[in-house]
């Protein structure tokens, strides 16, 4: 579904209006980056999965 490193889409938009984000870290929590302004924020996988809009680009794995 989705792996680290992955560029995604949430439902809602971040405050400075970019709707990227990349996954940073994977575990029990997820913490994801704004790929306009940095911003790092860590949610609960749980939240996270239901936050999800879907994933926009793949990281390659080589």
């Amino acid at each position: 579904m989705y792996e680290l490193h992955d560029i995604v889409e949430m439902k809602k938009a971040h405050p400075c209006g970019a709707n990227r984000w990349e996954i940073i870290r994977m575990g029990a929590d997820i913490k994801i980056k704004c790929t306009n302004c940095g911003h790092i924020v860590m949610l609960p996988r749980r939240q996270f999965d239901h936050k999800l809009k879907k994933v926009l680009e793949k990281h390659n794995q080589e």
